[in-house]
């Protein structure tokens, strides 16, 4: 039986996490991961949980959100500093203090993932939300006695961080990266479950149909290549019809959504797990590849 580290978890509250379907998500990935990719890391609830059963030997992770991209990168070469900027950030905390800081952005590597975290945890419901011209726009939350600093956690994701590679790109350049052997997890800005609801916007350039089709024939090229490839998205029939090859290999969760702006659209909401894990004649083993770290 693979041992657990059981330290590693997210740090960031982030919209569409996955910590409720981690169980399933990581029972449709291969037990033994050369390398892993996750092109749309959001809070990582996957990543740490695979970090801490020790399932790769190596990992990529990535966003198009250079500000959540930033938190990582910063975590991993300097968590102290970044939790030094924490303390500071709690020890001044306020509504007022709180639009001074959103209406900054620092010039540090460290001081800018400070903010950004100082902000998910003081923020309206948690939200992560930017307008098209890329400024966070999210409102204060009035929160009793936000968790501004949780040292543990931030030295415990800052040790699963050390030796993964953390990029800024689309999910096409660090797809292509993946070999046999590896495995990708899609977690895409999800599609609307209605005509009438927006897509979420978690950095500038919308993530729409245009996208989601493109996702699907990347995903579709993982399968051919025999790569492990597993993907979440809402439960709609649009999606369900770009991922239609596949049906036999979906599987439904429902899921308790807590972060979104209008009261009534948070609860229980249908989602899809899409799988693809061929396996080709020649398949290298883990044991070929780099070893992790």
């Amino acid at each position: 039986m693979t041992e657990a580290r059981g330290t590693a978890a997210p740090v960031l509250k982030w919209a569409g996490g996955k910590r409720q379907i981690v169980k399933q998500i990581l029972e449709l990935l291969p037990t033994k991961i050369a390398t892993y990719y996750e092109p749309f890391v959001g809070g990582g609830a996957v990543f740490f949980a695979l970090y801490n059963e020790r399932r790769f030997e190596r990992a990529v992770i990535g966003d198009k959100n250079p500000e959540l991209v930033n938190v990582y990168q910063a975590l991993k070469h300097d968590v102290s500093g970044v939790i030094r900027a924490l303390k500071r950030l709690k020890d001044q905390h306020s509504e007022e203090h709180y639009y001074k800081v959103r209406a900054t952005i620092p010039r540090s590597e460290t001081a800018r993932a400070a903010r950004v975290l100082y902000l998910n945890k003081t923020g309206f419901n948690g939200l992560y939300r930017v307008n098209r011209s890329g400024q966070f726009n999210v409102p204060f939350g009035r929160y009793d006695a936000p968790k501004i600093v949780n040292e543990p956690r931030l030295k415990a994701a800052a040790e699963a961080l050390a030796n993964v590679e953390i990029i800024n790109e689309d999910f096409e350049v660090l797809a292509a990266k993946a070999g046999v052997g590896d495995a990708v997890y899609f977690d895409p800005p999800y599609l609307p479950v209605s005509a009438t609801a927006a897509f979420a916007e978690y950095y500038a350039d919308p993530f729409g149909i245009v996208e989601h089709r493109k996702l699907a024939k990347v995903f579709d090229g993982l399968t051919r290549k025999g790569i492990a490839a597993v993907l979440s998205n809402s439960d709609t029939p649009v999606t369900r019809g770009l991922f239609e090859k596949y049906q036999l290999q979906i599987v439904s969760v429902s899921v308790r959504r807590a972060i979104n702006s209008v009261a009534t659209r948070r609860g229980g909401v249908g989602e899809i797990l899409v799988t693809a894990q061929s396996t080709p004649p020649k398949r290298r083993t883990a044991a070929a590849r780099r070893p992790f770290g």
